[in-house]
């Protein structure tokens, strides 16, 4: 009888962990994915679609026909109830058992943690297509009548990364538009300070970064948690106010609450707790990728920072499961991987026409090695690596680098 492997979510830990057990495995498993979007999207572009440079339809891929090809089953639909004794998945399409589970389920907004950022007229986020669209209608409402320009990461952001390729696009779509020195920029962030990014810095990057701030006429708040926000206005937690006319915030990220409600599967944030197979430490038969599964962070500070998990150790984490879910279907011993911190950093971050390389041995302190290295260059990979990686997802060529 096959073996039943079951994926929950279709974008990056999903679509690798999914084609990865089938790989691995080849003939002797049967693998279906169930994903509440039916489309694959390239989450690192969406900085650029609020400013017309993407389209949504540039950047995203329907799965069904990339999963038919490599003979793994595709469900359009939502996870109700995860019974792990059971095991079984409820969804709005049926119910489905399985052997091994894996819960690529990504991310939701805390918008929480800021009261009023759901409302805010002007105030808008970029964390997923939706949000991005709304943000690009109002840059187009902002450029009929500009005004202050506030950029920021609210306490716990789930992506900062996000946060200084979004400032820097706008400081360059500001300067194309006829706009710099005419409309105050500020990045507010509650990262003890610039190029923190949530993984405790890198050599040089606090003095690099302050240099682009500087050189694009942009003013900085570091250290800062954000009270509230209203129509025009963000408050700080020091009693400051910055009045905007366009603001873009990232929020932290949540798990999802199919996850959440499951006895001892999930940690308070609604991420699961793995061992270093990204094996459930609660339950065997349940495996979790990238944002959902939980990272502990080695450091503290007076604000809570949070932990960047999307794109490269997504795909790295995906890859491990599937091997060690592979393994145990061909009765072997599972391979233990390193530890979330000690996956190497390597990042692209764009900056309009510009951008900075980051590279380091390991995503979390303690490296041995460190670098960012600005230029022109790093903004030529990031267009290279989006359409390499779009290449390579729609049709399932996991296996490449």
């Amino acid at each position: 009888m096959l073996s039943k492997v079951l994926v929950l979510g279709g974008n990056f830990g999903g679509l690798n962990a999914a084609l990865g057990v089938k790989h691995e495995v080849q003939g002797d498993v049967d693998v279906t994915v169930v994903s509440q979007s039916d489309r694959f999207l390239f989450n690192p572009s969406l900085i650029w679609l609020p400013f017309g440079k993407r389209r949504p339809a540039d950047i995203t891929f329907p799965l069904a026909p990339t999963f038919g090809v490599h003979d793994v089953d595709f469900v359009h639909g939502t996870a109700t109830v995860i019974d792990p004794k059971a095991h079984v998945v409820h969804t709005t399409e049926g119910v489905h058992s399985y052997d091994y589970l894996v819960i690529a389920t990504g991310y939701r907004n805390a918008f929480d943690v800021l009261p009023g950022f759901e409302t805010a007229d002007g105030a808008h986020t970029i964390t997923t297509l939706d949000d991005a669209v709304r943000a690009g209608e109002g840059w187009r409402r902002f450029l009929d009548d500009p005004g202050p320009v506030v950029i920021g990461a609210t306490q716990g952001a789930g992506c900062f990364g996000a946060a200084y390729e979004f400032l820097f696009n706008t400081a360059y779509q500001l300067k194309k538009a006829g706009l710099r020195g005419r409309v105050p920029l500020t990045y507010v962030t509650a990262e003890p300070f610039l190029g923190h990014f949530g993984i405790g810095g890198l050599p040089g990057g606090e003095k690099l970064l302050k240099l682009f701030c500087k050189k694009e006429g942009i003013e900085t708040v570091t250290g800062v948690a954000m009270d509230e926000i209203a129509p025009g206005k963000l408050r700080l937690a020091d009693g400051r106010n910055l009045g905007y006319a366009y603001a873009m915030i990232v929020p932290p990220f949540t798990g999802q609450d199919v996850v959440r409600a499951v006895p001892r599967l999930a940690d308070d944030r609604g991420f699961v707790p793995v061992r270093d197979t990204y094996q459930s430490v609660a339950e065997p038969d349940v495996y979790a990728v990238g944002v959902a599964a939980a990272v502990q962070v080695p450091w503290t500070t007076a604000i809570p920072v949070g932990v960047p998990k999307t794109g490269f150790p997504t795909e790295v984490q995906a890859r491990v499961a599937a091997a060690n879910i592979a393994a145990r279907i061909r009765g072997e011993e599972p391979m233990a991987h390193k530890e979330f911190g000690a996956i190497p950093a390597i990042c692209v971050m764009d900056a309009g026409n510009n951008g900075v390389m980051i590279l380091a041995d390991r995503m979390l302190p303690p490296r041995k090695f460190g670098v960012m290295i600005p230029g022109p260059q790093s903004h030529a990979a990031k267009l290279m690596f989006e359409k390499y990686f779009l290449w390579k997802s729609r049709h399932g060529y996991v296996r490449l680098p």
